[in-house]
């Protein structure tokens, strides 16, 4: 399960302070609430309500912090190996040398080598 975005909920920077948090909060919530919006969806107001109670926390805003890094480091790593996974498919299909092609071709260069001298 992937780990909800609470700064993107609250439409606040990940460096966000406290007041800063509270302030979206409260313009989130008065704007999504249902009593006063009635078109706005109830799981959008609970979302708004998590993202709160997580990053109002201090303690709980670090544990999530700590998520969200572990969950970055895990897709950066994700990637680099399909990345790496992809390159050797690549490699794979590019036509090799021969053993016979390869001892031609470094007596053909040590050749030139000599001819130069």
């Amino acid at each position: 399960m992937a780990l909800p975005d609470y700064y993107a909920i609250l439409e606040v920077s990940s460096t966000a302070r406290l007041e800063d948090i509270k302030q979206s909060y409260r313009r989130l919530a008065r704007l999504y609430h249902p009593d006063i919006n009635r078109t706005a969806e109830d799981r959008h107001i609970k979302q708004i309500n998590e993202a709160y109670a997580v990053l109002s926390d201090p303690t709980r805003r670090v544990a999530y912090d700590i998520q969200r890094l572990e969950a970055m480091k895990r897709e950066v790593l994700l990637n680099f190996i399909l990345q790496q996974r992809e390159q050797a498919r690549y490699r794979q299909q590019q036509p090799r040398m021969t053993w016979k092609e390869g001892a031609i071709g470094f007596v053909r260069e040590l050749k030139k080598g000599m001819k130069n001298d």
